[in-house]
């Protein structure tokens, strides 16, 4: 069953709903209704182009804001601090940086929540310090975890602070 998680100011929606595994599936729902689940390298391409119009780890530094705060239950509190992160940025972005920080909260939220998962949030955040930080292709980034043991993964974030 389709759970609201916004409402975006040009009316789109990011929903959670039954996907493949689990009722984590984070959905975009355009205002005709049409609805996509978007993949980690669409928004982390989109992330990375915004990137280069800032100052040095302006996007980075504002998704780990919303990183350290995220929790396994969606908090009305973030989605206001992604509100009041969006507007530090050129109009021409606005959408995107409200779309794609409000996606990738809810892929937050649906990682800690997802049973069995043991990296849990900081999945998304290794691929968005690869794509914003390493300048890794989006798709590498996305794909990167793939074939590694969690204890892998786990040692590499462990480096990099996270």
């Amino acid at each position: 069953m389709e759970r609201l998680i916004k409402l975006l100011p040009n009316q789109q929606k990011v929903v959670f709903d039954k996907g493949n595994f689990d009722d984590w599936c984070v959905y975009v729902v355009e205002p005709n209704g049409e609805r996509y689940a978007p993949k980690d390298a669409v928004y982390f391409s989109e992330l990375q182009k915004i990137d280069l119009s800032y100052p040095e780890n302006k996007v980075y530094n504002d998704f780990v804001s919303i990183y350290q705060k995220t929790t396994a239950v969606i908090d009305q509190q973030i989605l206001t601090c992604i509100d009041n992160l969006y507007p530090s940025y050129l109009p021409l972005h606005w959408e995107k940086i409200a779309l794609w920080f409000t996606v990738i909260y809810a892929g937050m939220v649906a990682e800690e929540n997802k049973k069995g998962a043991i990296l849990k949030k900081r999945i998304k955040r290794l691929g968005m310090y690869q794509v914003l930080m390493q300048q890794l292709k989006p798709e590498e980034a996305a794909g990167f975890s793939k074939g590694k043991s969690w204890r892998e993964l786990d040692s590499l974030m462990c480096q990099l602070g996270f």
